[in-house]
């Protein structure tokens, strides 16, 4: 609620039941504009929220990755051809054995005008012990992904909900403004026409004058409220700021079943959170770095196979004329490690260091949530304890409201005891108003804590 702490003025508003006022169009719609309850908007968001977007785009990505592990342990078949137009023949020397002097030398031209070679080469890899923990934890990475976009998935709809609730509440404070400038201006007719019967003094004109103007600046400051708070609804759902949008929805106090105690709220949280189970994910993919770390210790075993065919000619010959021997071979390769200068020491040591990181993480996240859970659930009982106790004073403020106008009216009551009467309305009025945004806002932070479905929608119907 902080970025929407009312105002000194609001504390001079109140909040007209339903039957009043009901929700009324925030804007014009066209064609191209949204009709949207409070699960309309969640809906919109998921389809359009550029988080969400960005979160499956990791997602694909994470699986993407996993193929790329599975590339060690699969088969590589490479192939090669080369061809080599010889500009000068190559010579090799040859001592003159046959005559002559043997000391002397004969060069020999040994390459042909052309050349040509194809190969194709096997390698499978039989055991690498990298390879494998490197594929597990892809596989753990790939549950990461999931949950971090359940994680953002979440925040996506909390987000979404908050700010509808800041647009409704907006709203309702704009129309309790309007409604205290005519309950004002009626108050200032009547108090002329006292005067003009001698009844009322003129500084009791005076007084019912000023109490409609000073509302007036705060009449602006709510209407750019709105505007705002529509701004962000928009942003939230990842549609056009431009887009006309009529909120539906109203706020409103709807059952809502929660753990009655901390430990069993605590219990529903470590089994349900997403980031939690991020964390937990975490360690198991750290654990699977460990081993890859240890792996490289391993030999290395390792099958290949190689097919080639060459040939050589001159220009003189055709290419269908040319010979292309073919030869083949196949082995088997071992690698093992004997020294590497302490490096695989040395990321075993860290691939440790960063599993005990990640345990002590997740231990912290632990003990966070387990504080987030109290204070979510403190926070939602109060602001129910606080909704029945306003519901109760409203009817009396308005009774006490409407004695103070009739006693004023007749000329029994002073200015002042009206005055005190509509203070006192209005503070019990907007203290309600206040409390239905708080039961709703930590209804939406409570679910949070929880873990709980991103489409499970509280209220605002």
């Amino acid at each position: 609620m902080n970025r929407f702490v009312a105002p000194v003025v609001f504390f001079f508003v109140f909040l007209v039941p339903e039957q009043v006022f009901p929700a009324e169009p925030v804007a014009a719609v066209d064609s191209s504009g949204y009709r949207l309850t409070l699960e309309d908007a969640v809906q919109l968001g998921l389809e359009k929220s550029r988080s969400l977007a960005i979160a499956r785009l990791d997602r694909q990505m994470a699986s993407e990755k996993i193929r790329e592990t599975w590339s060690e342990v699969l088969p590589q078949i490479t192939s090669g051809f080369t061809y080599t137009r010889s500009l000068k023949p190559s010579v090799l020397f040859f001592p003159n054995v046959f005559g002559g002097d043997p000391t002397q030398f004969i060069p020999l031209e040994i390459s042909a005008d052309n050349s040509a070679s194809a190969t194709l080469d096997l390698r499978q890899k039989i055991f690498d012990g990298a390879a494998i923990a490197g594929i597990r934890a892809a596989s753990v990475v790939r549950k990461m992904s999931e949950e971090a976009y359940r994680n953002t998935e979440s925040a996506v709809v909390a987000d979404i909900k908050q700010s509808y609730f800041d647009a409704l509440i907006s709203r309702d404070r704009l129309k309790l403004i309007r409604q205290s400038i005519e309950r004002w201006e009626l108050a200032q007719k009547d108090t002329r026409a006292m005067f003009r019967q001698g009844v009322a003094a003129d500084i009791d004109t005076l007084q019912a004058f000023l109490s409609v103007e000073n509302l007036r600046p705060d009449l602006i400051q709510a209407e750019n409220m709105v505007g705002i708070s529509m701004t962000r609804l928009k942003n939230a759902m990842g549609i056009s700021a431009d887009s006309e949008v009529i909120l539906t929805g109203k706020l409103d106090v709807s059952p809502a079943a929660y753990p009655e105690d901390i430990a069993s709220a605590y219990r529903e949280a470590l089994q349900s959170r997403p980031d939690l189970r991020q964390f937990e994910l975490q360690v198991d993919a750290e654990d699977e770095k460990v081993f890859a770390a240890r792996a490289e210790r391993f030999p290395v075993l390792s099958a290949f196979g190689q097919l080639e065919t060459q040939s050589a000619f001159n220009d003189d010959v055709s290419l269908s004329d040319s010979n292309w021997p073919v030869s083949s071979s196949v082995g088997l390769q071992v690698s093992v490690p004997i020294f590497t200068g302490f490096r695989i020491s040395s990321r075993v040591e860290q691939a440790k260091i960063s599993r005990l990181q990640a345990m002590i993480r997740h231990a912290d996240l632990k003990a966070s949530i387990r504080t987030e859970v109290e204070v979510r659930l403190s926070a939602f009982r109060e602001a129910q304890k606080r909704i029945g106790v306003q519901s109760k004073t409203i009817s009396v403020a308005e009774r006490s409201y409407r004695i103070s106008q009739l006693r004023f009216r007749e000329g029994i009551g002073s200015r002042l005891e009206l005055n005190d009467a509509e203070l006192q309305l209005n503070r019990s009025k907007t203290n309600y108003l206040q409390a239905v945004y708080d039961y709703m806002t930590a209804s939406v932070l409570l679910d949070r804590a929880l873990g709980r479905s991103p489409y499970s929608v509280a209220a605002a119907k």
